[in-house]
């Protein structure tokens, strides 16, 4: 199997309702304990910000712009994800997509648009690729857990 190098797709399943999974992934007080401090609401339109630590190597300066593009209750989220401080910032996207499954959720993350061909962009998809494995296993869960 090839290595997508524009997008990076993580496949969860949780052993929670989609109900409650929705909740975490859409109520900016949750979404904080498991991803990053926010002003989100799930509006499509709504323009907002999470904040994180910057990383030197990219030069992510830890400010993501980000606007709420789809919501689909309890079923779909995708916004866009690029640096807040750089105007010419490659501009990707996240969605989520949930399936119940059992009496738990499927998870499909999809974080999409990186160019395979910009140096920058796919060590910042590596990077985030495995955050966004540890986010959904370890930190989502631990909220759902709770």
């Amino acid at each position: 199997m090839t290595e997508d190098l524009k997008a990076i797709r993580v496949d969860q399943f949780l052993p929670h309702p989609p109900a409650k999974v929705w909740r975490a992934l859409t109520t900016p007080e949750l979404m904080a304990q498991w991803l990053m401090p926010n002003d989100f609401r799930p509006e499509p339109g709504h323009r907002f910000t999470f904040r994180a630590r910057p990383v030197g190597a990219t030069g992510f300066s830890g400010v993501i712009a980000c606007e709420v593009l789809e919501v689909t209750p309890p079923r779909r989220l995708r916004i866009s994800w690029a640096d807040a401080a750089h105007a010419d910032a490659a501009r990707t996207e996240v969605s989520w997509t949930l399936a119940a499954e059992g009496s738990g959720t499927r998870v499909l993350l999809e974080h999409s648009g990186f160019d395979p061909d910009d140096p920058t962009q796919q060590l910042a998809r590596r990077l985030m690729g495995g955050g966004w494995r540890g986010r959904l296993r370890r930190a989502l869960a631990a909220v759902l857990d709770a």
